[in-house]
């Protein structure tokens, strides 16, 4: 029987994660739950909504709006593909490409931020995926770069441990919570079609993974 009511062990084994995994995500603040005592607790209901927003579960209008979002966010010119097989030079390389943006003011900032954020968790989700994000108060506004990895990054640690070759590395303000985390939906939504994936990882130049992924290309 499902309960209404999930612990730590019920939701890893409903989310296919370790148990580790979740009591971090909840201890972050990134997966919705509280405590009851010292016991962490989660809504059934509450998980599932959560799991829609991440895995992109949406309409068709839903998905367009999210593809008009990439756009916005992204650029030709923050479009690289990544060389030297390694996540610590890809991170590095995407930190100081969007540094390029006048919205991130601080590129030191920055990565001192996005390497400080890996430390606590691999942003590697799954599929091949990795997302780097970080919330700073020198941010202006939401904005994003895209790298692309010809060869996977094998030491960039994954939810399925299949090996990242996509990295979409996202800045937001430190107060823009919501368009933060409509803007991390929007990239799971586009990226969770495996043709997707196939198409930019052999994308030949910046401009057409660009159209790919912003769905331009259409």
């Amino acid at each position: 029987m499902s309960h209404e009511i999930m612990t730590i062990e019920e939701v890893a084994e409903y989310l296919r994660v370790s148990e580790r995994t979740v009591y971090d995500w909840a201890q972050k603040g990134q997966l919705p739950g509280g405590k009851l005592g010292t016991t962490w607790r989660f809504k059934r209901a509450d998980i599932e909504s959560w799991v829609n927003r991440q895995l992109g579960a949406s309409s068709a209008p839903a998905a367009a709006q999210d593809n008009g979002l990439l756009s916005k966010l992204l650029a030709p010119e923050r479009v690289v593909f990544l060389e030297g097989g390694e996540k610590e030079n890809a991170l590095k390389t995407l930190c100081a490409l969007l540094a390029t943006s006048p919205l991130v003011p601080n590129e030191e900032e920055l990565t001192t931020a996005i390497f400080r954020r890996e430390e606590l968790m691999s942003t590697g989700i799954g599929f091949g995926i990795g997302v780097p994000h970080v919330r700073l108060p020198g941010v202006n506004d939401l904005v994003m770069a895209l790298g692309i990895a010809r060869e996977p990054l094998t030491d960039y640690a994954s939810l399925d441990e299949v090996p990242i070759q996509i990295v979409c590395m996202v800045a937001a303000g430190s107060t823009q919570h919501p368009q933060y985390i409509r803007a991390l939906s929007a990239i799971s939504t586009r990226l969770k079609e495996e043709p997707v994936r196939t198409a930019l990882i052999a994308a030949t130049d910046a401009v057409s993974a660009f159209n790919l992924f912003t769905g331009e290309e259409a």
